[in-house]
């Protein structure tokens, strides 16, 4: 494409602000009267003739691209040069929709991209209910840190992709590391009934017990009483904190056991929350 403008539009605004202020400021009683009528001001800039752009108003500038690899290789471009994407760049992007969500989707894996243009991509794809991105979100949970917020961002964007993303998820989630399967986990235990997702969860809930009170509350959710003697017994354990036991009785009660209450005086987490109580 050819070498398209990158205007700061967040300064150009900000300039407009100020100078309508300046102008009108003794239109306002107090600051706050001021500040609600902020959305007002922005409408007018949108909507106001601009040198800038050659007298188009910024509401309808980016309104006349429509290429798809206009519109995304603009906001990557956006990115690379450290000036704020446009709101109004995104809003056209989202506004073409369809025909922009396979560039997007090459945005995202190309490896020299940049992450923020790579996470505007998982959102825009997200607002535009894309299912495009579904195998290449699933992949990367396969390898995974535990903190990851690319990651992260395309796991909520599984998690919103509904009951479609079960089933490529059960085909693969046994090759994931442990971080990757806990985080496969959390979208699955939105589909009870399965038995491969209920073994999973079982199978992490007895590998990993500093994490059970996590792994307890997806059991919750898949509703199988098959889980209410291990989650019992744990909750039974001499050295568990009084948050995990919270967890494991909650679990517990929701799929219809009965757990035995403890005393846990001595726990840090007991005594920090029974003061929060009397607060």
């Amino acid at each position: 494409m050819s070498k398209m403008p990158i205007i700061n539009f967040d300064e150009h605004f900000a300039d407009f602000m100020s100078a309508w202020m300046q102008e009108h400021q003794g239109d306002y009683a107090t600051y706050d009267a001021m500040e609600a009528d902020l959305p007002r001001v922005y409408m007018m800039f949108l909507n106001t003739r601009a040198k800038w752009l050659g007298s188009l108003t910024p509401g309808s500038y980016f309104t006349q691209f429509e290429d798809p690899k206009v519109l995304v290789d603009w906001m990557h471009e956006y990115c690379r040069q450290g000036v704020p994407v446009p709101d109004l760049l995104t809003d056209q992007i989202t506004f073409v929709g369809k025909p922009c969500e396979k560039r997007l989707l090459e945005l995202l894996k190309d490896p020299e991209a940049e992450e923020e243009a790579q996470m505007l991509a998982i959102g825009l794809l997200r607002e535009m209910e894309s299912l495009l991105p579904k195998m290449l979100y699933i992949n990367w949970q396969l390898d995974r840190a535990e903190k990851d917020e690319m990651k992260d961002n395309a796991l909520e964007s599984l998690r919103e992709m509904g009951p479609a993303v079960v089933q490529p998820i059960l085909q693969v989630v046994n090759q994931a590391n442990a971080h990757g399967q806990e985080a496969l986990l959390e979208v699955l235990s939105n589909y009870p009934g399965n038995e491969q997702t209920f073994q999973l969860a079982m199978k992490l809930f007895r590998e990993h017990p500093e994490r059970r009170a996590l792994f307890a509350g997806y059991l919750a959710k898949l509703g199988d009483d098959r889980a209410l003697p291990e989650l019992e017994l744990a909750a039974q354990e001499e050295n568990i904190s009084y948050l995990t036991f919270i967890e494991l009785r909650n679990a517990i009660e929701v799929l219809g056991g009965n757990c035995p209450e403890r005393e846990f005086e001595e726990d840090p987490e007991y005594d920090a929350l029974a003061g929060m109580e009397m607060t």
